[in-house]
């Protein structure tokens, strides 16, 4: 055996060694925790960070108020109205020129659908709906909540419902 064959055997053999230490070291996959380590569930942020997508101080639910109905049933007939209808039932102008129908609000579903889901819904759109975070400012998002939930409580009422000194003015 000549020298330059040893040779070539010798760095074969380290080589081949070399690539099984490799292939077999310890690692840690992604996602796994170090041995001996534990975590909290669900992770909790850092301290001090601030979400981006999220305003720092999102506006709570104005009280109800007839200026703030009111507001909230021109905002709609603005923005909602073309699909929702004026009536809140999903047959608007547009669904009725061949654009999918939006879900009733008078549904039972949206019925039991907490505040926040409309507000939500205004913002960051859902399905079909796009978003109108740049059209509505937050308060008239407020007002639109609380209009549809006059509208869900209007679809419901009935006669008995209004004042007495009232219903002489409906039709």
């Amino acid at each position: 055996m000549t020298w330059r064959s040893g040779l070539a055997m010798v760095g074969l053999s380290v080589s081949l060694a070399a690539c099984d230490n490799m292939a077999n070291q310890p690692k840690l996959n992604p996602y796994e925790l170090p041995y001996g380590s534990q975590t909290e569930w669900p992770l909790k942020p850092v301290p001090h960070t601030v979400a981006r997508d999220e305003p720092l101080n999102a506006p709570s639910p104005p009280p109800v108020t007839m200026a703030l109905l009111v507001r909230g049933q021109q905002r709609f007939n603005i923005y909602c109205s073309p699909c929702h209808s004026r009536l809140g039932d999903g047959n608007g102008m547009i669904v009725q020129r061949g654009f999918p129908h939006p879900p009733s609000y008078l549904s039972e579903t949206l019925r039991q659908a907490p505040n926040q889901l409309f507000y939500d819904v205004i913002t960051h759109g859902y399905g079909a709906m796009y978003s109108y975070a740049d059209r509505v400012e937050p308060a008239d998002r407020w007002a639109i909540v609380a209009y549809i939930r006059a509208l869900q409580a209007s679809a419901s009422a009935s006669l008995s419902d209004v004042p007495a000194d009232k219903r002489g003015g409906l039709q």
